[in-house]
């Protein structure tokens, strides 16, 4: 006798698979190319902070994707087909791209600096405390993509999946929590691998973020339905209390 529910959910775990198979891919270029850029900085592979960063990094990165691939595979599509879908914002194109190569850049000057020359000496409490930041930025991210369906990678309305206002789990206290965990993570890795010069980079990446948090407030309170309500309530963009 054929398992009747087990044929009819085969087709869907084949493509999510599939789905998450193709951001696996991704993902794993994608750390290829930032850490070897870190590492041909540094001049060298005997890096034991470097390494354990890297790896911890990519096996939470792994874990989270396999996870939101198989708990809500259409946002993983809206993440992975963003660019190719024309409604995005074309300013928001420009400041992503803008952000790859500054995290390029950064990873660079972490490896120049804490790397090969050594020109900072960051204490064991402080690079704890960027170790903290960057937990908690991941943190962040996965509560945010657990309660928005729609935190897609480029600024967009997505009418053909009913996009609405999202108000519940880290948007009860900020409107733009994806973006605050990107500030915590931009400050926490330089110091947890004991760069104070690439503070300097992430002060860039941070008030980049900071202009992009403020113009896509300004494209969700006159195109989404219910956004300017929500804004009412919940006052705060990315810090409760200040901003």
């Amino acid at each position: 006798m054929t398992d009747v529910r087990g044929s009819a959910t085969d087709p869907q775990r084949f493509s999510r698979m599939r789905l998450g198979l193709g951001v696996l891919l991704r993902v794993v270029a994608i750390f290829s190319v930032f850490a070897a850029t870190m590492f041909i900085a540094a001049g060298r592979l005997d890096w034991w902070e470097a390494w354990t960063f890297w790896v911890i990094y990519f096996l939470i990165s792994v874990a989270s994707t396999l996870e939101l691939t198989f708990r809500d595979p259409a946002l993983v599509r809206e993440r992975s087909q963003a660019f190719a879908d024309a409604s995005s914002k074309r300013w928001d194109r420009i400041i992503v791209v803008a952000n790859a190569l500054l995290s390029l850049s950064l990873f660079a000057m972490i490896g120049l600096d804490a790397g090969r020359f050594g020109w900072s000496g960051v204490p064991g409490v402080v690079r704890a405390l960027g170790g903290v930041a960057v937990l908690f930025s991941f943190g962040m991210s996965t509560w945010a993509s657990r309660a928005n369906t729609y935190l897609s990678a480029l600024v967009r309305i997505q009418d053909e999946r009913g996009h609405q206002a999202v108000t519940d789990g880290p948007y009860l206290f900020i409107r733009h929590p994806m973006y605050a965990g990107m500030c915590l993570y931009d400050l926490g890795v330089p110091l947890l691998l004991g760069s104070w010069w690439s503070l300097v980079v992430s002060g860039i990446m941070i008030a980049v973020l900071i202009a992009r948090t403020a113009m896509e407030d300004r494209t969700l309170r006159g195109e989404l339905v219910g956004y300017s309500d929500y804004a009412k309530r919940v006052r705060w963009k990315l810090i409760p209390g200040v901003w």
